[in-house]
């Protein structure tokens, strides 16, 4: 496999930025992670990308946020989902199909729901590098996702 690796939060911003500004109406984008690899730098990336300029915090508490910018932007943090039960209260299926950019942190509490097309990211920290270093894996299923692939790593 191949990796992106990124030395800062920074690189890992810009990253975000990159993925940011290839989005179309309706991509989902989940980003896996262990606590502190960058998980929400990146989501911050991507919302630079799409031109919005507010502070991108975690949702951790309220599960998502809501973010206007080129397109909207639906970031999802599921670390306190304890039910997948819990996104059909949200409504999450007029965010994940329609015509913004989802964003979700902690895709593995999705556990059990098959998301067809999406772009899945997975943030390593990288010791061996150095304690800013981020190893960077990239999986797409679907058509779109994986040109988007290419796209990022030609970085």
């Amino acid at each position: 496999m191949k990796y992106i690796y990124t030395g800062s939060e920074a690189d890992t911003e810009k990253l975000g930025k990159k993925i940011g500004n290839l989005a179309w109406p309706g991509i989902i984008i989940l980003i896996k992670g262990d606590l502190g690899a960058g998980k929400t730098v990146l989501a911050r990336g991507i919302a630079k990308g799409l031109g919005i300029d507010e502070p991108i915090t975690s949702p951790t508490f309220t599960l998502i946020h809501q973010y206007n910018g080129r397109l909207p932007l639906y970031h999802f943090d599921m670390y306190r989902l304890y039910d997948a039960e819990e996104l059909y209260d949200l409504g999450f299926e007029e965010y994940f199909f329609g015509s913004g950019v989802t964003v979700v942190e902690w895709p593995e509490r999705l556990e059990g729901y098959k998301l067809y097309g999406h772009l899945q990211i997975t943030i390593e920290k990288d010791f061996d590098l150095g304690t800013d270093d981020r190893r960077i894996s990239i999986d797409a299923r679907g058509e779109l996702y994986e040109e988007l692939k290419k796209e990022l790593m030609i970085l």
